[in-house]
């Protein structure tokens, strides 16, 4: 997230945190896709992090992309931690380890999506070279311990760094040394959210396995696959998970808005200070009983930042957060798009989605989260694996893709953006797969030819 919302007008009701969500709404013709990737960057001489300062450091390459693009940076206590694109929406952010994000702005169509990513990735990498940087194409930073890797100097992440360490096993190894890829889509009603909403969740874990790519933690294999998704496992359990009420009889923003409501808080800010309030009740913030900040009662920038910790793997801020794969190459990152655009904005193949996973209870879907991590494509649910789901689940985005009609200056449709994945699919191996079949092979029990072959 690239900045912290800004907006002091009290909130005097539930109902205005319902009405925040419902805000989001747009018809069909407003429709976009947001797409956002996260990448490691590393030192090309001698594979070492890149800390915040110093002259060819993240602020360094936020100083030169500042100078390439013209977007406006976004200071926190003197310090550059991103830049925004005040025309078009985009911004750029770091992850507290120095993961460089891309927050690309709402386009129309996944051709846009890959214009905007392939010029992005072209100017970060000009700008890197002139400071000796490159950039993973991983899911997880595969060499480095967590000692290893640099801070960056954004208090929201010093006060998670205290937190997480009370509430879960790897929710720092989550913040420092994973990077991710994601699609926010938009809904048109409260019915078309929870429709979109479930889906994307009951398929979150499909995704999670077509797009594995994480296989490597402090310099070896780590049994896993996925090991970004395995972390989110025992992360935060208050905050993350599939959501399993939102398949409730009655499930609405008004749900969600009481969830919500229930996770415990990060922080609360106040001009350019974060409070810290880990743990705290956002109710009483609401009431004006927060025992940190007596007095002090909850504005829309309060409820806007708080939902912005909330990690499920589909989040629902005014739009719809699909949060369930590692980060990979240019075409990976855009195949993610493709195949949540394919499913989620065409009604046929929302539709079929919904018939594919409607029947599974809860338990399944959790059992089918709880595998991916280590299986990938061949974890199972209900009798089927998920690599036959996988292949449903691309075959219903391709023809929704086809029925969009969206077309480039070649006369092209978005269909081509999901070959990546269809090819995996097809083929039952990961990338991840592939990945550690070169470690056992051509890179001799070492992880460092990564920092060559698979990078932007």
């Amino acid at each position: 997230m690239a900045r912290d919302v800004s907006d002091t007008t009290p909130i005097g009701a539930r109902s205005e945190l319902v009405e925040w969500i419902a805000s989001g709404e747009k018809p069909r013709e407003s429709w976009r896709l947001g797409t956002e990737h996260e990448k490691v960057p590393f030192y090309r001489a001698d594979l070492s992090p890149v800390p915040y300062d110093g002259d060819r450091g993240i602020r360094a390459l936020l100083e030169g992309m500042q100078e390439r693009t013209g977007w406006a940076p976004i200071m926190e206590n003197g310090h550059p931690i991103g830049l925004a694109d005040d025309r078009d929406g985009g911004a750029i952010s770091l992850e507290p380890g120095g993961q460089f994000e891309l927050s690309g702005a709402p386009l129309a169509d996944l051709h846009d999506t890959a214009r905007e990513t392939a010029q992005h990735l072209a100017d970060v990498k000009a700008v890197g070279e002139k400071l000796g940087i490159g950039f993973l194409t991983l899911g997880m930073s595969p060499l480095w311990t967590r000692a290893q890797t640099p801070v960056m100097p954004k208090a929201r992440y010093r006060i998670m760094t205290d937190y997480m360490p009370k509430v879960g096993t790897l929710g720092l190894d989550m913040m420092y040394r994973t990077s991710t890829v994601q699609v926010n889509m938009d809904y048109a009603s409260e019915a078309d959210m929870v429709k979109k909403l479930r889906v994307s969740l009951a398929l979150q874990p499909i995704a999670t396995a077509i797009f594995a790519n994480s296989p490597f933690t402090d310099g070896k294999p780590n049994g896993y696959l996925s090991m970004r998704s395995n972390i989110w496992l025992d992360t935060d359990r208050n905050r993350t998970g599939m959501m399993a009420f939102a398949f409730e009889e009655g499930f609405g923003y008004e749900q969600y808005v009481d969830w919500a409501l229930d996770v415990p808080m990060y922080f609360v800010k106040r001009d350019s200070t974060y409070h810290d309030v880990a743990g705290a009740s956002f109710r009483d913030l609401f009431a004006g009983k927060l025992a940190q900040l007596p007095g002090e009662r909850a504005t829309r920038s309060d409820w806007a930042n708080h939902v912005s910790t909330l990690f499920p793997e589909v989040r629902l801020k005014r739009y719809l957060e699909m949060r369930g794969a590692d980060v990979g190459n240019l075409e990976h990152i855009i195949a993610l798009s493709a195949f949540w655009t394919g499913l989620l904005y065409d009604e046929t193949a929302l539709d079929g989605a919904w018939e594919l996973v409607k029947a599974w209870s809860a338990e399944q879907r959790e059992q089918l989260r709880a595998d991916v991590p280590k299986q990938a494509l061949k974890a199972s649910i209900a009798g089927r694996s998920a690599q036959d789901v996988a292949r449903d689940a691309l075959a219903l985005s391709r023809a929704g893709l086809q029925r969009r009609s969206c077309r480039d200056g070649a006369g092209q449709d978005e269909t081509r953006h999901l070959a990546y994945a269809e090819e995996i699919v097809d083929s039952g191996r990961t990338q991840a797969e592939r990945l550690l079949e070169r470690y056992h092979g051509a890179w001799g029990g070492s992880v460092k030819p990564a920092f060559t072959e698979y990078v932007f």
